[in-house]
């Protein structure tokens, strides 16, 4: 089995989670997902199976949109309702409807995010949860120091991140709804936690729904529970490679061409039937029948292709 998976994550489980379960499900080995949510989050979680785990890469990267409940009041360590809390409660009035969209601002657009301390970026190698995670919390005595000062916590170098749209759905005393469209890499949980700093309130991040990844909608999703209980429902579900990244041009292959594809080789315009478009973006490589052949991308030598995954 071959294809895309769209499953609607249920809160409480991690994506790892569903990927083993819908590997019992599907009876392939070969699923992957295209980019982790949180347990405590909800919705799109695009799956690849088979040969299509080839592909993750160009799904990963795509943008992102999220409905998001955000908790003023207090800040915690995770930037989240699983941690534990960090500094004092806020005991003040809570701002109004728009105070919040005017600190909204400072996320709109293009600037440099704080990943949280709790994630999955890599520093010096670790992940930074499991550095996180390590880290004593204040109060802890280390038997050999001596002293009850914490570790302090290392955080993962701060990214550029791009928030396409963000709007201020409803504000009505310490909860905040959101929606967010963003860049790959955006930390929905940073965001809480930073505009409750901008605030001057603490927040964290309350709930969070994946609405949409890339071109892949919630509204398309399978529900996980649906996927379990009907597995013809879920193998039926599966979107075949050739419809598969429908935002990338497609190229039609000569046969020849596709014979130079599946051995990786450079392919300039005698090796097409349907010549690509000329651009800086990866290309969908099809046969002449419409089947995927692999995915190419611009080449050193000036206008031609390589082909960066061949599916074989």
């Amino acid at each position: 089995m071959d294809g895309l998976l769209v499953i609607d994550k249920p809160a409480g489980l991690t994506s790892h989670d569903v990927v083993e379960r819908m590997r019992r499900v599907l009876g392939e080995r070969r699923v992957g997902h295209t980019g982790t949510l949180d347990p405590a989050a909800t919705g799109v979680l695009p799956l690849v199976i088979g040969r299509a785990t080839r592909l993750a890469r160009f799904l990963s990267g795509a943008p992102k949109a999220y409905e998001a409940t955000i908790r003023l009041g207090v800040s915690t360590d995770t930037y989240d309702a699983e941690g534990a809390p960090s500094g004092e409660p806020y005991r003040g009035r809570w701002p109004a409807r728009e105070q919040i969209d005017e600190a909204l601002d400072a996320f709109r657009g293009t600037f440099v995010q704080q990943p949280p301390a709790h994630s999955a970026k890599k520093i010096a190698g670790e992940r930074s949860y499991d550095l996180a995670r390590r880290a004593r919390r204040p109060g802890t005595r280390d038997p050999e120091r001596g002293t009850g000062n914490p570790e302090p916590v290392s955080l993962p170098r701060p990214v550029s991140v791009t928030v396409h749209r963000l709007e201020l759905l409803s504000a009505s005393d310490d909860l905040v709804t959101i929606r967010v469209d963003c860049s790959a890499g955006f930390y929905v949980r940073s965001l809480a936690h930073d505009l409750g700093a901008r605030l001057g309130t603490g927040a964290h991040l309350a709930a969070l729904r994946r609405i949409r990844s890339g071109d892949l909608e919630v509204t398309d999703a399978l529900p996980l529970a649906r996927a379990e209980a009907d597995h013809a429902a879920a193998a039926a579900a599966v979107v075949p490679l050739e419809r598969m990244l429908p935002g990338l041009q497609a190229a039609v292959l000569t046969e020849e061409g596709a014979k130079r594809a599946a051995h990786g080789r450079d392919l300039g315009p005698a090796d097409f039937a349907r010549p690509p478009v000329e651009g800086d973006r990866a290309v969908r490589l099809l046969n002449a029948s419409g089947g995927l052949v692999g995915i190419a991308e611009p080449a050193a030598a000036g206008g031609a292709l390589h082909p960066s995954v061949v599916l074989g």
